[in-house]
């Protein structure tokens, strides 16, 4: 079935696309590899699981005791194995493994910094803005990634959507005309069972005034082996349907992810890309042009540019929106713009998603407005007497 995805894409473009390493694991069969309960199943938690992969720097040694109890370390072992083993600065490793800073948390971050739970009518639906929603699921990821907005549920089961969770979620929905549009969210729906997240979007889809449905998802990205066919075909079922998925950096698109976004294409689901800037990772435009290009070539399409939630111990991670601003104006008018995402703050507090551009607005006069390009130079644009 690989060769069967692959064999219709230029060898250039492929070779963009390096399978990923299997580190520590080289010696897995393939059946086991392949099998994406594997990975759940033996997602590092500790020092000694870090120790099997990495050089821990003395920093992240000392993270992974003193953070255990704010949020759990967990990563797959296909995602751990992109990290470098020497390099403490690998943007792999940024996004997976503790860091000292988490526990310095700046005086102006907050546990719930979108006010989602202000927002939640039922327990587990944010119902922020009229016509769309945030369903809840499960607080369980393939990786809990240490920038993550919702810390203070994910990895912790005891938020854990149950049954009776779970219906009152759509009785809400069913019970409001307005709702259109449905983000099945998490933690990460896609650690379902197929079977457990079909019998969920079929109750979705069986509602009359629900149009859309998108699924929130980072398999592609840190366990792409969860994207099989069956899965893919599942997800069909329920047109028209949306995965949103999480890339950050180059290194995330391997063989493995193009593949599985290709599987998601095929069946007609569009993708598309939130990257979150952060400092370290993918904080210069250079990186975030070629990771825009790469996911044009997996067939995702670069959504949005997050500036990075308040949520309390990222301030290590988080750059100025003056960077996300300098990354816009190096992509605007320099690449496509199919390669060119929406910046956005969402406004701490649940303001919701607040886009941020550069001013390309020189003057404006009655008559008149006039502007500057990407390259600098003024236009003048002529505009009717009202």
């Amino acid at each position: 079935m690989h060769k069967d995805i692959t064999k219709r894409f230029p060898e250039h473009i492929l070779a963009q696309f390096p399978p990923a390493p299997r580190g520590p694991w080289a010696d897995v069969p393939d059946k086991d590899w392949e099998n994406w309960h594997w990975h759940l199943q033996r997602r590092i938690k500790d020092v000694e699981g870090m120790e099997q992969v990495i050089n821990l720097s003395d920093d992240e040694l000392n993270a992974a005791e003193a953070t255990k109890n704010l949020f759990d370390i967990g990563i797959p072992p296909y995602y751990a194995a992109l990290m470098d083993r020497n390099d403490p600065g690998c943007p792999i490793r940024l996004q997976a493994t503790p860091r000292m800073a988490e526990l310095t948390p700046e005086e102006w971050e907050m546990e719930d910094p979108l006010a989602e739970e202000r927002d939640m009518p039922v327990q587990g639906v944010t119902h922020r803005y009229p016509d769309r929603v945030l369903f809840y699921i499960t607080q369980n990821c393939a990786m809990f990634c240490r920038h993550c907005t919702r810390k203070r549920k994910v990895a912790d089961p005891s938020t854990a959507a149950n049954d009776e969770q779970i219906d009152a979620g759509i009785e809400y929905i069913a019970s409001n005309p307005k709702i259109r549009d449905i983000v099945v969210s998490g933690g990460d729906p896609m650690t379902w069972s197929d079977n457990k997240l079909e019998k969920l979007l079929s109750r979705l889809r069986a509602i009359p005034h629900v149009e859309i449905l998108r699924v929130g998802t980072r398999t592609p990205v840190t366990l792409p082996l969860r994207i099989t066919e069956d899965v893919a075909k599942m997800l069909a079922q329920f047109h028209p349907i949306y995965v949103n998925t999480h890339f950050n950096h180059p290194k995330e698109c391997t063989r493995e992810a193009f593949i599985a976004c290709q599987r998601l294409a095929d069946h007609g689901i569009p993708i598309g890309n939130q990257m979150v800037l952060l400092k370290g990772v993918n904080d210069d435009p250079a990186t975030v042009m070629r990771l825009n290009h790469l996911l044009l070539m997996m067939r995702v399409k670069p959504y949005y540019i997050f500036q990075c939630d308040l949520n309390q111990g990222n301030a290590h991670l988080r750059t100025t929106v003056d960077k996300g601003l300098e990354i816009m104006e190096k992509l605007r008018g320099w690449t496509s713009g199919l390669a060119i995402p929406y910046y956005v703050i969402d406004a701490p507090g649940g303001g919701g998603k607040v886009p941020i551009l550069p001013n390309y607005v020189v003057s404006r006069e009655p008559g008149k407005t006039t502007i500057r390009n990407f390259k600098g130079t003024i236009h003048v644009y002529p505009e009717p007497h009202e």
